[in-house]
């Protein structure tokens, strides 16, 4: 291979790797490795400031390769690519190498030992790029039709939105009704709009575009081509089910999420009095004048925090909603009967942002609260009298224990991922450790899955209220417009691909293949296997299980693998 001229960029990242990594020894360490032509440190690689030093680099020093040592490459993958595109450097001749998440973070206790790893990481990624090639996307053609599945807030929402910038839509609702968790609700926080009242006027909405088809106790059962092209089969289970073929070129994902149940006794559940939170939501809209409950008035109510969340062995994760919409229920109640005596039981309150004025305002109506130890929770129960008591520690007041008797005890349960596991066979959704569907970044690509053209949006994902369920539905629409309204999608050429003349097909790359990328073809006479381009995501998942080493991944290939191992021992693998 004729020499290569490569440019080198090791990040501070403003000391979260300079603090424990000792950046100019790294610098030291490979500016005089084959081929690095250019060799700097940065103290925000991802700045302007220093991309608009490697473009610079890039066309001055005639670079044909580029290596970031920052962090992970899920942040600033496309940052740097973008950066390598502006200079005139093809974007798959660039290495982003993570010294942060896999080094710095991993090792803050031993900065000997985090520079050299830094330095065995860097050198591998050198290594990479010195026999990388000049890589095209594969571009294809789109359908301009979307599939939104689930027409709860965010999925009608995200299907006017659609509709609107001319794009056609397939709305397939499990249940008969439209609405999701939003159509059973009266007032809501944070707009004090009667849920109802909404789901009623964007269900409208839907009737009015002749471009939303709208599918109700249907199901998506299978899905089938690549991207920007899928073929999906929505079963409607009429008498017979109906299987209906509809062409797509994007999915977003809008189910929405279940309620937690607690098991019978768990904080008193299944004793008279004893309501979650949407069980009492429901109590509080249906109530003109007066709160009562079976026909008895209720004049205190005990409201117990975090059940079903924050639980170790459990459910882990903050729900997030829960605490703004039990301080808001209070305050309806409140505005039915101010004598009605409330009493907030919590561990924390989080009615985060400007959600918290709901609290405040919820003191001064008069609602006590009251902060129980955590490995102290309340205990319900019913007196020899028969009337609910709750007992409580309040740290707040010294920890005496303290028992209240209420009409009404509710249990603020939140929300947990609803199961749909044929939903998840047939998308190859990907689940969070708390169970909700994950998107690939947070921040960078908050509806994005890593199944090109599958987003999603709304409480599928995690816990949010209607407002933010609304805004990732709406998220979601954008990336669908961008790809499709263009009309041709453009996608990652590093995939795998198959050696015709080595192949000699047994059908173990099929079996791996868990996207469905692998087919038998026959070429020149000979049975083998062919990768779609457009299907396969690059997992490598082929590679190793080939009995003829008939498969390589570019981008990734088997020489390049072989290069970054030699450069991380001291003595070479022969």
């Amino acid at each position: 291979m004729s020499e290569r001229r490569i440019g080198v960029y090791i990040c501070h990242c403003g000391g979260n790797i300079s603090d424990y990594v000792d950046v100019d020894q790294v610098l030291a360490a490979v500016r005089d490795e084959p081929d690095v032509a250019v060799a700097r440190t940065a103290m925000f690689a991802c700045s302007d400031a220093t991309q608009q030093e490697m473009v610079q680099d890039i066309e001055d020093h005639h670079l044909d390769g580029l290596v970031v040592a920052s962090c992970s490459p899920k942040l600033h993958m496309f940052t740097f690519r973008g950066v390598a595109k502006r200079a005139g450097l093809n974007p798959y001749e660039y290495t982003q190498v993570n010294i942060r998440e896999q080094d710095s973070w991993a090792h803050t206790d031993d900065p000997v030992g985090a520079t050299h790893k830094a330095i065995s990481l860097v050198r591998a990624g050198i290594a990479r790029t010195r026999l990388t090639t000049p890589l095209e996307p594969v571009v294809v053609e789109t359908t301009p039709k979307a599939m939104v599945i689930g027409a709860g807030i965010a999925g009608l929402r995200a299907a006017i939105g659609l509709a609107d910038i001319g794009l056609g839509v397939f709305l397939v609702e499990r249940d008969e009704q439209l609405g999701g968790w939003v159509g059973r609700f009266g007032e809501m926080y944070p707009h004090q709009r009667n849920g109802q009242e909404l789901i009623a006027t964007l269900v409208e909405e839907v009737r009015k575009r002749p471009s939303i088809t709208v599918f109700t106790n249907a199901e998506l059962m299978a899905k089938s081509g690549s991207f920007g092209n899928y073929l999906a089969a929505v079963r409607v289970n009429t008498n017979p089910p109906n299987l209906i073929q509809v062409e797509v070129g994007s999915i977003i994902v809008a189910t929405g999420f279940d309620t937690y149940q607690p098991e019978v006794g768990e904080y008193g559940y299944g004793i008279e009095g004893v309501l979650t939170l949407p069980e009492f939501k429901a109590l509080v809209d249906g109530t003109r004048g007066s709160l009562t409950y079976h026909g008895k008035p209720v004049h205190t109510i005990a409201y117990v925090y975090c059940v079903g969340s924050r639980q170790p062995g459990g459910n882990e994760y903050c729900s997030r909603f829960c605490c703004a919409a039990t301080v808001h229920a209070s305050l309806e109640v409140a505005a039915l009967d101010k004598t009605v005596h409330q009493y907030h039981l919590y561990r924390d309150i989080r009615t985060y942002g400007k959600y918290e004025l709901l609290y405040t305002e919820s003191r001064k109506k008069g609602s006590v609260y009251m902060k129980f130890p955590d490995d102290t929770p309340p205990a319900v129960a019913r007196d020899g009298a028969g009337r609910l008591t709750v007992t409580t520690r309040d740290t707040l007041t010294g920890g005496e224990e303290l028992t209240i008797p209420a009409d009404l005890v509710v249990l603020v349960t939140g929300m947990v991922p609803r199961q749909n596991d044929e939903l998840m066979n047939v998308l190859k959704l990907p689940v969070g450790r708390d169970g909700f569907f994950n998107e690939i970044h947070p921040k960078l690509r908050p509806v994005e899955t890593v199944v090109d053209g599958v987003l999603i949006a709304g409480a599928c994902q995690g816990p949010k209220n209607s407002a933010e369920s609304v805004a990732s539905g709406l998220a979601a629409v954008t990336q669908s417009a961008a790809i499709l309204k263009k009309g041709v999608a453009e996608l990652d050429p590093l995939v795998a691909a198959v050696d015709a003349d080595a192949c000699t097909w047994c059908g173990k790359c099929l079996e791996a293949c868990p996207y469905a990328a692998v087919e038998q073809i026959t070429v020149d006479g000979r049975e083998v296997a062919a990768i779609s381009a457009t299907t396969c995501k690059g997992c490598g998942g082929c590679v190793p299980v080939c009995p003829e080493d008939a498969i390589d991944l570019r981008g990734y290939t088997d020489a390049q693998i072989r290069a970054m191992i030699d450069s991380l021992v001291e003595e070479p693998v022969a």
